[in-house]
């Protein structure tokens, strides 16, 4: 079992960058998180432009329920549900998305702490 561990762990440092990339690995993940941070906007944006238009129906439904007859205000109160479970979807979406990021954001801090450790290290070993 002990010998897994070490072939595992050789196996995940073997994935990391090389210290002498440090500068180069933090800004290439400072503009990765930026970037996903950027979609993460967007994903919550269409999960509420789909309840704001829902509500919308809703309050269209209320206000003039005695003129549009009931067939219609049927279709409203449909087409409400529609969009509502549609804006929910997008909102789980976007909370898988930001636990992803999260995530994504532990690792690659873990990352950097590893390799400013190893740099250390080999700073050490040269003096």
């Amino acid at each position: 079992m002990e010998k897994q561990n070490d072939s595992m762990r050789e196996r995940l440092l073997a994935r990391l960058p090389q210290p002498e990339n440090l500068a180069a690995y933090r800004e290439e993940t400072a503009s990765l998180l930026a970037r996903h941070e950027k979609a993460l906007f967007w994903e919550k944006m269409s999960s509420k432009v789909f309840m704001v238009i829902g509500c919308a129906l809703v309050l269209v439904s209320w206000i003039w329920a005695h003129k549009i007859g009931a067939d219609m205000n049927q279709r409203i109160w449909f087409y409400f549900g529609l969009l509502f479970f549609v804006g929910l979807y997008e909102d789980l979406r976007y909370w898988i998305y930001r636990s992803k990021v999260d995530l994504l954001k532990e690792v690659k801090q873990v990352q950097l702490q590893i390799l400013e450790v190893q740099a250390s290290l080999q700073k050490r070993r040269v003096e």
